[in-house]
Parts: structure tokens; sequence; C-alpha cells
């Protein structure tokens, strides 16, 4: 039987995010659940996998239980299947970011860019006047990308203000899109350029996963396979596993 695998985050404020740690070990843990959750002051992060049960009542704890009070009710979930356990233990961490850029004063929940739903990407990429980028890391990006998309070269998530201080121009970039695997990265990035007065900047609503999740393949600008943090290693279309020895993957 699969596993169902829920990827999640949501940028709230959760000053007591310490305090939390434990009592959603203890939760997670009685469930079953393995894979690995972020807490820090900005929110919550994670990847987990289970049986359809376990994963519906840990998502459900999330978004309406006692735990975090209702400050989860407007997570970005995503779920998908794996034929085997794709993670080994359960791990809670603490964070000073859920996704590492390295500037704390970048608040998406004050500010961040416009969503652009999956069913409107294609149009919105292929306008000329569009610059595309990838804001994965570059092993990430070799693996499969957007067509057209600029690929920064990252090696850390990090680096990216490095690459928009030398590389982006307000004045000369005046529409910028953006994309990663779940959508995480790109709302600190899009937080991050409307700081330093880019004035239109949008990104793909729920990542990569929820383009590849519902757009059919035969109308995709989708090309390759996307990068998974777990054991899967790579999704296709539909969020099928990528079998890294199937000669017809290649």
């Amino acid at each position: 039987m699969p596993f169902k695998v829920a990827a999640f985050y949501q940028f709230a404020a959760l000053p007591d995010f310490r305090e939390l740690r434990e009592p959603l070990r203890t939760f997670a843990a009685g469930l079953g659940l393995k894979g690995s959750v972020l807490l820090a002051h900005e929110g919550i992060n994670g990847t987990v996998a289970d049986g359809d049960a376990s994963i519906d009542a840990f998502v459900r704890e999330l978004q309406h239980g006692a735990l975090f009070g209702g400050r989860l009710s407007n997570l970005e979930l995503k779920f998908s299947t794996a034929a085997e356990m794709p993670f080994r233990r359960l791990k809670i961490r603490l964070k000073k970011e859920i996704v590492t850029l390295g500037d704390t004063a970048v608040d998406p929940t004050r500010q961040v860019g416009t969503y652009v739903e999956p069913s409107d990407w294609n149009e919105l990429i292929a306008a000329p006047d569009t610059l595309v980028i990838d804001t994965r890391n570059a092993f990430e990006v070799a693996m499969g990308t957007f067509e057209g998309a600029i690929d920064p070269g990252l090696r850390s998530f990090g680096q990216f203000k490095e690459f928009a201080a030398k590389q982006l121009d307000p004045a000369k970039h005046k529409r910028i899109a953006m994309f990663c695997t779940g959508g995480i990265r790109c709302e600190k990035a899009s937080a991050y350029l409307l700081a330093r007065g880019f004035n239109e900047v949008y990104h793909l609503k729920g990542g990569i996963l929820r383009y590849l999740e519902g757009m059919p393949e035969t109308e995709s600008r989708w090309r390759g396979e996307c990068f998974v943090f777990d054991e899967r290693v790579a999704l296709g279309h539909g969020l099928r596993e990528h079998k890294m020895n199937d000669a017809s993957d290649e």
C-alpha cells in the first residue's frame, strides 16, 4: 500500500515556536509519522509521510487543532504518494528561518509578490517582457526547470540576495516571475525584491509541485523532473515518482 506524503508550509507569527516543538513531536510520533518539520518565529515548513488516516489527522491538528490555535489555517499544502516510506525517522527542528535567506527583516506576512495559479502560469512566462527566475539551487535546476527560465547558479538560497544585487535592476526588469519546488522560497524572494523597489513581482502559487499535479503534460512548459528532499529523489507530471534507473524517464 502506498504512503501518503504531505508537504506544507505557512509564514505565520509563532513567537512560542520553541515551546511548540515537543508537543508537536509527541503528536506526530503518536501517529507514527516520519519526515521533517521546521519551526521558527516566522512559521512552519515540513514534509511528512504515513498512511492516509495519520496524515489527515496531522493536517487537521495543524490547521484547526489547539496546538497552533488557528494560526495555520492558511497552510499551503500538497499531497503526493510514495511506493515506500521516503523518510527514515521523524525530525522536529528549531530554526531562525523556515527557509534561510539570511535576512530576518524580510517578512512575507507583511508584503509578498502576486500569486499566480498554475492555470495562468504558462501565459505569464510566455510573455516576452517577463523575466522568469528559478530560485532553487543549481543541482535542482539541472534536473528540470521551465522553458526559458534563468538559473541563478545558487549553491544555497541565501545566495539569492547576491544574485539580485548583481543581476537584477528595478529600472530594467519591470516584470519578474519566480518559482520553486513548493512556493516557500519564492514567497521570501518576492518579499525581498519588493522591499528593494521591484514593483511587479509574481510567483507560482504552490510551486512546481502544484503545477505538475494539475497541468496536463501535453500543455506543460516544464521540462525534466522536480527534485524533492526525500528518498523519492524526484517527481514528474501527476507527482509520479521518478525511477532513477528507468531508461524510459531519461
